[in-house]
């Protein structure tokens, strides 16, 4: 029991240390008021706020007997690698290739590999080629209406493959 509390506290203490993480990056964001009267650093004060009261609530709990209301844990006893390699790929070239391939082909491609690690993690992992351009073509249909809406209806600048805001 005692190692549970460890690891419940060290949860506490890690949803403290982000929030207090994103409170010292909204020091940085300037406070002018905008459109609706508050400023570009509103919301990140409201999240780190909200998340360092979290924190100090989890701290309270842990150092009080523990997580009474948790379930008991289910699935697998550990993390498929395997699949958390797949999705970290795609969340990483998704970062390392959105100015370079535009928004579209890139989150595209975050969604081709995220969907072959949680299939990997569910044995159901399907490389041939037909699965790779379904799951693109799926993928371009979720991103490329996000990112006309982003771009040609809230006049966001997102990257683009072209210059022309429709790719």
């Amino acid at each position: 029991m005692a190692d549970a509390l460890v690891r419940q506290t060290a949860v506490a203490v890690g949803v403290l240390g982000v929030g207090a993480l994103l409170a010292i990056g909204a020091i940085g964001i300037p406070a002018v008021a905008g459109y609706a009267g508050v400023g570009p650093n509103f919301l990140p004060w409201v999240v780190a706020v909200l998340l360092l009261l979290c924190g100090g609530l989890l701290v309270r709990e842990a150092r009080s007997g523990g997580f009474r209301q948790m379930d008991e844990p289910d699935g697998a006893e550990h993390g498929h690698w395997p699949g958390f390699v797949w999705v970290s790929a795609g969340i990483l070239a998704n970062a390392a290739l959105i100015t370079t391939i535009g928004f579209i082909l890139s989150c595209a491609l975050c969604f081709v590999l995220a969907l072959r690690g949680f299939k990997s993690a569910e044995d159901r992992l399907d490389l041939s080629l037909r699965a790779w351009i379904t799951d693109a073509l799926i993928g371009m249909a979720i991103a490329a209406p996000v990112f006309w809406m982003f771009t040609q209806a809230l006049a966001i600048n997102l990257p683009g493959l072209t210059g022309t805001g429709w790719l």
